[in-house]
């Protein structure tokens, strides 16, 4: 990607960065200065030190922490400091590895993400980051076609971010060659999980050297997530910001008890009377996201839907919209809104309340990013209470009701 041109940032002022203070090389915290940041979140200030010493990490940390670059900036000067090592290739990984091709690619780390949408953020962070130090990455994700990602391979990045389906694709094209990852990173893990990519997963570790550095994050960690650290990891360091389903203190949330069939009214009236800047409105189903974009468009609301079954050109050109305001209102599923980090989202609206309680967690983690007040509001049907219970016994609150 092009970058745009980047302010000159002092030696004094390097030098004085807490980002120095870490152990990350002067190309890096002239990169995150640039971008302005002054202060690592806690994530960062607890892992860049471990991941610099080669440490494995298991990462309890939500979207919107500053976990993206908790794990490219120390990957990135790692890769940076070292030559090209090959390792020693796992016994499962002959079936893919053996033999490969000559257009076969070796990369020497590893992204793995669950959503298009959340593998082009790492990307475009990668590419922010990395802009002083010239180390190549690549972005490779199903739903578009696949040549202009074969011309990205052929530029022998030495970073790969890819989603699990088109990496295995590519793969079995004798296109990647990962017989010689040293880094291995698997984001949202709990997500992937959800997602039914767990035997994907399993395949690609199958294919990676056993000797490298693993990280594993998840926003939630149940014992299906703890026994898969088990299986890649080595006697990580552990790192836990804010507990696994607590929710932003700045975050006003309200539940409004409201018929299924009075929803999208009452959501119309919101949108049209509170002063809403930037809103995400949670649905259940795609069809569900599609029906009420349209009602939305129908009351001179622009909106949008994003989800499964759009087309990437059509996820990208909503979400594109959205981030720069000419769409105030986008609609989603939990799906397709993992990895969407858009600033100044001033609401959540749940208009469907979810069937698993941790997504709420997730939900209203849009909003009340980085200093910042947000709302969440959700709408209960009757038969939505127990759903709504099951949140509340969660986060361990109830949610203050407002009247309909």
């Amino acid at each position: 990607m092009q970058l745009p041109p980047a302010r000159p940032i002092s030696q004094e002022e390097v030098q004085a960065s807490a980002f120095t203070a870490l152990g990350l090389r002067e190309q890096l915290v002239k990169a995150v200065l640039q971008e302005g940041y002054d202060t690592p979140t806690p994530i960062q200030a607890q892992t860049i030190p471990h991941l610099l010493a080669k440490r494995d990490l298991l990462g309890s940390a939500q979207t919107g922490t500053g976990k993206t670059a908790a794990f490219v900036l120390p990957l990135l000067q790692n890769l940076a400091a070292t030559t090209v090592g090959l390792g020693a290739v796992n016994p499962g990984a002959v079936a893919l590895n053996a033999a490969p091709s000559r257009t076969a690619h070796k990369v020497r780390a590893l992204i793995l993400a669950p959503t298009r949408e959340l593998a082009g953020q790492i990307s475009e962070r990668t590419a922010v980051y990395g802009r002083h130090l010239g180390i190549g990455h690549a972005v490779i994700y199903g739903g578009v076609s696949q040549h202009r990602q074969e011309r990205d391979l052929a530029r022998k990045p030495q970073v790969l971010i890819a989603t699990p389906g088109r990496l295995i694709d590519l793969m079995e094209q004798r296109l990647i060659d990962l017989s010689a990852v040293e880094i291995f990173v698997l984001d949202e893990a709990d997500t992937m999980l959800d997602m039914g990519f767990i035997h994907a997963v399993r395949r690609i570790v199958s294919l990676i050297p056993a000797q490298r550095q693993t990280l594993l994050f998840s926003a939630t960690m149940p014992q299906s997530i703890e026994k898969l650290a088990r299986s890649v990891l080595r006697n990580p360091i552990r790192v836990s910001v804010a507990p696994v389903a607590s929710t932003a203190d700045l975050i006003d949330q309200a539940v409004c008890f409201v018929s299924q069939a009075d929803k999208r009214a009452l959501l119309e009236q919101m949108l049209l009377s509170m002063g809403i800047e930037r809103a995400l409105v949670f649905t259940r189903t795609k069809h569900g996201a599609n029906r009420v974009s349209e009602q939305l468009r129908r009351a001179g609301i622009e909106a949008g839907a994003i989800h499964g079954n759009k087309s990437q050109a059509a996820r990208e050109r909503a979400l594109g919209q959205f981030r720069d305001g000419r769409m105030p209102v986008l609609v989603a599923t939990d799906v397709a809104a993992r990895g969407i980090d858009v600033e100044g989202i001033s609401h959540v609206i749940n208009f469907d309340l979810p069937n698993v309680p941790e997504a709420y967690v997730h939900r209203i983690g849009r909003t009340g990013r980085a200093g910042a007040s947000g709302r969440a509001i959700s709408f209960c049907d009757r038969s939505e209470r127990g759903l709504l219970q099951d949140i509340e016994r969660l986060i361990r609150k109830p949610i203050p009701v407002m009247p309909a």
